[in-house]
């Protein structure tokens, strides 16, 4: 519209429709993402202001004057800016949808369960006693629950166990002890369990209700300690996509540490072994000849290799050096198993003086009929090894006549030897 001076102002009945539907500026369509606001991971946190609430019913335009019928996300009494929500009110939305209509807050159930370790078998047991209002995951609204077990970290398939499943219910009541073989006051310091409650479907693949982690340091050796522990969803991974451009580059930094991490704590399995070394009886004695005693009892949580989930697995031992090649034993097989019980023991006619310069090398195969054996892992126990294997080792050379056993925890990087004899 254009005013020449000196000329009377004239408006077209276009322009002054326009001004009586448009009173003040144009304000932009708002999305609906403002009517559910979230803190940005950037923000900066600030305290709600409780003396100004979030009005969710009629918006406050710019001239003062109300849109009837409208449900904006402007605070009330705000003025000016189209559209925008202060970090208070956004506060206060995010807390109130979360604690009513989230999918976040919703009653997963909760678990009760026990857990006791035993130091002297190094053994963790794990009671599962009752769920309490599981989430319905079946038509009927009811659910097949069961409970699964992981030690994290670790192989999941090598230390996973499960309960019976049980049918049509939300408050499920199993009362099942499952034990963890193998587990060092090592592990119960920096491991962590992982339950997980599951509902069974025949016909699809289940479905996963919640869980619950513990770790493991809350736990007393020789004490029973219960738990009633609420079902969570498992803990997000932090995307980089979230956060701010200066962030990005730190977080898949921090992706590729943790998954170094993770790949460096995997662990092969664990082997029990016992080791027990006799002097030779004096001439006219009768007993046990002297020399080293080597038992291979048992293996757990052993890395999967085959393709249905198991290993076929065998333990082979040498005393090195072996310049006669005569120190190799061999345990038999065992088909389909990841904690084999093998129980057999071997013997090396040597001096005490001669075994102080000896490496046991003790390794873990898995059998492959018409190929190559794949190695699994292995521990070498000698003066000169550190750790646990040392401290088997020494305490075999001190304790003359005693048998004296340690779980291992079996290593990636031996030396693979030919695997054909």
């Amino acid at each position: 519209m254009t005013v020449r001076k000196g000329k009377k102002l004239t408006i077209s009945i276009q322009e002054h429709m326009a001004i009586d539907v448009c009173p003040g500026p144009i304000r932009p369509i708002r999305q609906i993402s403002a009517y559910f606001p979230r803190l940005s991971p950037t923000a900066e946190p600030i305290s709600p202001n409780p003396a100004s609430p979030l009005a969710l019913s009629p918006g406050v335009g710019a001239s003062g004057g109300t849109s009837a019928g409208l449900l904006s996300p402007l605070q009330a009494g705000a003025r000016g800016g189209g559209g925008t929500l202060s970090a208070a009110s956004s506060i206060e939305t995010s807390v109130d949808i979360c604690s009513s209509d989230s999918d976040d807050s919703t009653a997963l159930g909760t678990l009760e369960f026990e857990l006791r370790y035993e130091r002297a078998t190094s053994s963790l047991h794990c009671t599962i006693i009752r769920a309490k209002g599981l989430k319905p995951m079946d038509f009927n609204g009811l659910a097949d629950p069961y409970v699964k077990l992981h030690l994290l970290p670790g192989a999941c398939k090598a230390n996973k166990l499960k309960t019976k499943t049980v049918r049509n219910s939300l408050n499920p009541v199993w009362n099942e002890t499952l034990t963890y073989i193998g587990i060092t006051e090592e592990d119960m310091l920096r491991k962590t369990l992982r339950l997980s409650v599951c509902d069974e479907d025949k016909l699809t693949h289940n479905e996963f209700i919640g869980e619950s982690r513990v770790a493991l340091r809350r736990v007393k050796p020789d004490q029973t300690k219960r738990f009633y522990i609420c079902l969570e969803h498992p803990p997000p991974l932090p995307s980089p996509t979230a956060m701010g451009a200066a962030l990005r580059g730190i977080s898949c930094y921090l992706r590729e540490w943790e998954n170094e991490q993770l790949t460096s704590l995997e662990e092969r399995g664990r082997l029990l072994l016992s080791l027990q070394f006799l002097t030779p009886p004096a001439e006219g004695e009768e007993g046990r000849r002297g020399g080293l005693y080597v038992g291979v009892l048992r293996c757990a949580h052993l890395a999967a290799m085959d393709v249905n989930g198991f290993s076929d697995p065998y333990v082979k031992i040498y005393l090195k050096p072996d310049v006669k090649k005569k120190s190799k034993h061999k345990t038999a097989v065992i088909k389909k198993t990841l904690n084999p019980e093998f129980n057999e023991e071997f013997f090396y006619e040597i001096s005490l003086s001669e075994l102080v310069h000896k490496t046991l090398e003790v390794t873990v195969w898995d059998y492959d009929l018409g190929r190559s054996n794949d190695f699994i892992g292995g521990v070498c126990l000698s003066c000169h090894i550190q750790g646990d294997a040392l401290r088997h080792w020494m305490d075999c050379l001190r304790n003359k006549g005693q048998r004296v056993e340690r779980w291992h925890i079996l290593a990636n990087e031996l030396p693979q030897t030919t695997c054909h004899d």
